[in-house]
């Protein structure tokens, strides 16, 4: 689309804002090109979310109102090499550090039409997230996620792009996603 906006954490904040799923949100009008997240979306988020295993925000225009994004947050740990923790300047006997994860993430077909850098926002967003929850409330030091290879394989650049890197300790070749982690203070 020639006409496309890009997205920033500048700009992003006068173009939509962010609330937690309810059971009154409208959820008909979203689609992405992944059936499986478009499912959970609708039939499982809500679900999850009362039962306390993961909480689903999601990205409204303000303009309409409609759902542009939504991502799922939940509590998680990641185990490091001895190299990866180096790399980080964590200096512990422990391998496992504590960590927030975007579980899914999602953007509507016509939304990524019309707006450039839409999951690159919804990270931004995850980030001032955790960096809230970690200063308020309880440790977390990475954002961390299973990268989808099995729906999207340029998804991987996609995070890589978004300052992620690939979990050496829990990199095995025959998943269908591929843990990574973002230091949320470097």
């Amino acid at each position: 689309m020639a006409n496309q906006i890009t997205i920033t954490p500048e700009n992003g904040s006068s173009v939509f804002y962010t609330e937690k799923l309810t059971e009154t949100a409208q959820l008909s009008n979203f689609h992405c090109s992944i059936d499986e997240y478009n499912e959970y979306l609708m039939k499982d988020a809500l679900r999850s979310q009362k039962d306390h295993v993961a909480f689903t925000w999601l990205l409204l225009e303000k303009e309409t109102d409609e759902i542009v994004s939504y991502m799922s947050l939940i509590a998680d740990a990641i185990k490091l090499s001895v190299t990866e923790k180096s790399l980080h300047s964590l200096n512990y006997p422990f391998k496992t550090i504590p960590s927030i994860k975007i579980a899914k993430l999602s953007v509507d077909k016509f939304y990524r039409e019309k707006y450039k850098g839409i999951g690159s926002f919804m990270i931004y967003i995850a980030k001032s997230f955790a960096i809230v929850c970690d200063e308020q409330y309880i440790a977390a030091r990475f954002l961390t996620v299973d990268a989808d290879i099995e729906h999207n394989a340029s998804v991987l650049n996609f995070y890589k792009k978004n300052e992620f890197l690939v979990n050496e300790e829990l990199c095995n070749k025959n998943r269908k996603t591929i843990s990574m982690r973002r230091d949320i203070y470097m």
